[in-house]
């Protein structure tokens, strides 16, 4: 079962969450994301927990509860969506590669 954790302080790290989740049973992984320009915490993660039963139970009695100063809330999570592209620079979208000279 793959756990989504939000509200987290941005002093929490990945040992923080497995310690929080390892209560409830086995951790495949843990891991706060952090934010690629600053190296700080987005202040939200993942726990992988082999068990559905025990991650459901960790879900279920984490939800909402206080950590660091700040309430959590964890639920499962659920697989990414893919964004569409819009091709990104300024083709087509009356930039750059379509003026007239």
């Amino acid at each position: 079962m793959n756990i989504y954790i939000t509200g987290l302080n941005y002093s929490i790290n990945d040992a923080d969450l497995n310690d929080l989740f390892a209560e409830y049973g086995e951790i495949t992984s843990a891991k706060v994301i952090m934010d690629r320009e600053t190296g700080r915490s987005r202040g939200f993660g993942f726990v992988e927990m082999p068990n559905d039963a025990e991650g459901q139970k960790a879900i279920d009695t984490l939800n909402g509860t206080e950590l660091e100063q700040k309430v959590i809330s964890v639920s499962v999570a659920r697989p990414r969506t893919e964004r569409p592209s819009n091709g990104g620079g300024y083709r087509d979208r009356g930039g750059y590669n379509n003026r007239r000279y």
